[in-house]
């Protein structure tokens, strides 16, 4: 009876929320579509967006890379309690809520994205490799220069699969795109952890 009364605890309603609210705010703020598009212009790149369908997959496997880095990002802001309001002192989850929180958030975007056990699987793979490739370039973040990419699997992957000929300007406005993603990610996460 007690595991019933805990899975509708309301942090795990926030989970199912977060996850829903963040896959609709990449979409509504066009965080990706903008990406591209401003890099085209930047750069004279336009044979990027000549063929419609090539630039459909394209936006479509940007989109989840910027899914892979939002969720990320969102979880570690949720586990080590960094939502909580400034004159509170942030409370870290326990290992086991973090797990529930996590699972939750994970079932809830599968279902929202319509992915299959495979497609989700895979996702989750992912998401576990960039979170420990930033555990391991945590000590080293600073802050950066406006022309300097990021140290980021999302910067990396993005500027392969947008422009792979033009890495470094490609690293550099995926770096842009990041900061934006970043800013969006962490004002969803703690308006949904904070409600």
């Amino acid at each position: 009876m007690a595991g019933k009364a805990k899975a509708h605890s309301p942090v795990l309603e926030r989970a199912s929320s977060l996850a829903l609210r963040l896959a609709d705010a990449l979409l509504k703020e066009r965080v990706v579509p903008r990406f591209v598009d401003s890099y085209v212009v930047e750069h004279g790149r336009y044979g990027l967006q000549v063929h419609a369908a090539l630039y459909k997959d394209l936006l479509g496997l940007l989109q989840r890379e910027a899914l892979l880095a939002a969720a990320a990002q969102a979880l570690e802001i949720a586990s080590k309690g960094e939502h909580a309001a400034a004159d509170r002192k942030p409370s870290p989850m326990t290992r086991k809520d973090v797990a529930a929180f996590r699972q939750k958030f994970l079932e809830a975007l599968a279902r929202n994205q319509r992915w299959n056990l495979s497609m989700s699987l895979e996702f989750q793979s992912e998401l576990q490799m960039y979170e420990s490739i930033l555990a391991r370039s945590q000590p080293t973040r600073r802050t950066r220069k406006t022309l300097e990419a990021a140290n980021h699997p999302f910067v990396d992957r993005c500027a392969f699969l947008l422009d792979s000929s033009f890495l470094e300007n490609a690293r550099v406005a995926a770096s842009r795109a990041l900061s934006n993603l970043e800013s969006l990610t962490s004002t969803v996460t703690v308006d949904v952890l904070r409600s």
